[in-house]
């Protein structure tokens, strides 16, 4: 008799709509690079069949899965326990299976967090964050976590941008602001990370968000969430300028990362997966 296995580890992801969600590619190349017999299933769950999806992935045991729009939120009933960020955020997209019990997580910004870590250390630092968002939520959260110095959070509704100052403020040890954004939004000359959290740029590449471009300096680092393109012209703007460029690849590729050392204690080859990302979007000029 064979002594093959026919039963591959499940993971996967809830989302609606998903089909333009390309972490099932990258995940999946990373399997199939470290021989890992492993399924990522990409599904298409509407808001009235989220609490049967996630009964499913337990009953056919599954290690975990990804939650993505417009499940974030609403999952959590649905878990047994929260990780302190997620908790703080108030939105998983993340959550591991195991011995029956589902933890949630938030990945968005460690997952950034990660990616920033391979151009700087973001403790002590004074960042500038454009946008109030569930991206901008989940990446102040992490940053004040992380000993970050001062968060100052622009947008257009500056009681949203409070939101998620005082998020930081009350459960972390860094400080944060909210800012109103008026016009083109300037710099500070002691800021040294500027981040664009809103999806200004996804999908345009001549698209960008109202930033004063003669107040990007040299040495400022300038961060953008979006991964398609992958060089903004934000990030174009910002390089022409002397400034250090860190696209959104990064940050998608290090969620899949994080999330896959939760469920299967293992972790994968960034490299191969961002290629897998460059092969669907491009590298960027």
């Amino acid at each position: 008799m064979s002594d093959r296995r026919f039963l591959s580890i499940l993971t996967g992801s809830f989302s609606t709509p998903c089909a333009d969600n390309p972490t099932v590619a990258m995940i999946e190349a990373a399997y199939r690079h470290h021989d890992i017999d492993a399924r990522y299933i990409n599904c298409d769950v509407k808001p009235g069949n989220l609490a049967d999806a996630v009964r499913g992935a337990k009953a056919m045991e599954w290690v975990g899965f990804n939650c993505s729009l417009p499940h974030k939120v609403a999952v959590i009933p649905y878990l047994d326990a929260l990780s302190e960020s997620a908790r703080i955020i108030g939105a998983v997209n993340c959550v591991t299976i195991r011995d029956g019990r589902l933890t949630g997580d938030n990945t968005d910004g460690k997952g950034f967090l990660a990616s920033l870590r391979d151009v700087a250390d973001p403790r002590g630092a004074k960042v500038m964050l454009l946008g109030a968002g569930g991206a901008a939520r989940a990446i102040a959260v992490e940053l004040g976590l992380a000993g970050t110095g001062h968060v100052t959070i622009v947008n257009r509704d500056p009681a949203k941008a409070e939101t998620i100052a005082a998020l930081v403020r009350d459960h972390t040890r860094g400080d944060a602001r909210a800012m109103p954004w008026e016009g083109e939004a300037r710099v500070p000359e002691d800021v040294d990370i500027l981040i664009n959290a809103t999806s200004i740029g996804l999908g345009d590449r001549d698209a960008i968000p109202p930033v004063a471009l003669d107040s990007l300096r040299k040495g400022l680092i300038v961060a953008d969430v979006i991964p398609n393109p992958p060089k903004t012209r934000l990030l174009r703007e910002a390089k022409a300028r002397g400034c250090t460029p860190l696209d959104g690849l990064g940050m998608l590729v290090n969620q899949g990362v994080i999330g896959v050392e939760l469920w299967l204690e293992k972790t994968l080859d960034a490299g191969v997966m961002k290629r897998a990302l460059q092969d669907i979007f491009g590298a960027g000029d």
